[in-house]
């Protein structure tokens, strides 16, 4: 017999800590132009999940602390190399011309490695707490687990199509600064705990901040390029 309890509790845990996930890998592949961020996420999931589901509370022991830190650093490393990339997408996009040299910039290999990083961090965090549920009605607790996944999983899939119709140089200023919210977001959570309803006020600032950093001097650009026309 299922326990709605139960149930609600491991499906809202799920929906909170993988649309965090979600959010990142579909930034991440739509900038990428390819699924394989999305893919390398859903992995890092499977990883923790799985074992979790056999292990029980043995999965507590694991150091979430060194987890955590380890994908906030990562995360502020290609944050600030993706704002970079996101000023010069900017600027091509202002001057109205993009040259051949850099219309396919090179990916870079750590993305996969960073959503799965990302997915399986979110994972350890939901599992701590299904963990917790098992006592309280395990088959309760699979079940919340299982449909809150898949919720995640077709919103994704539905909202990835609407990611992909942004302009390139917006979709850089958004994903860098997914990237650099969840990396403060986990550097404090290493030392405090911190409520998730603040990550959109880190995230509207970084936004702020890397967009602004991004067009920053470029309608000087624009009119350099302007003036010689007009003669």
């Amino acid at each position: 017999m299922v326990n709605p309890g139960i149930f609600l509790a491991a499906m809202g845990i799920m929906l909170l800590e993988m649309s965090e996930a979600s959010a990142v890998s579909m930034a991440l592949s739509a900038d990428a132009r390819s699924a394989r961020p999305f893919v390398a996420a859903i992995l890092g999931i499977f990883v923790v999940l799985g074992p979790a589901t056999v292990l029980g509370k043995e999965i507590a022991v694991f150091p979430i602390f060194y987890i955590r830190l380890a994908s906030a650093v990562l995360l502020l490393y290609f944050g600030q190399r993706l704002m970079k990339s996101a000023r010069r997408s900017m600027k091509f996009q202002y001057l109205k011309h993009f040259p051949k040299s850099q219309k396919e910039e090179p990916r870079e290999k750590g993305v996969n490695t960073t959503a799965f990083l990302v997915g399986a961090t979110e994972a350890f965090e939901a599992a701590i707490v299904l963990v917790a549920l098992y006592p309280q009605g395990f088959i309760s607790t699979i079940y919340g687990a299982i449909f809150g996944g898949i919720i995640v999983i077709l919103g994704s899939f539905i909202l990835r199509t609407k990611i992909r119709q942004i302009k390139q140089a917006i979709m850089k200023v958004v994903v860098a600064s997914l990237l650099l919210t969840f990396s403060l977001f986990w550097f404090i959570e290493s030392v405090i705990v911190i409520n998730d309803i603040y990550l959109i006020p880190i995230f509207l600032l970084f936004f702020v901040l890397v967009y602004e950093y991004s067009i920053y001097g470029l309608g000087n650009l624009v009119s350099e390029k302007s003036e010689p026309e007009q003669d």
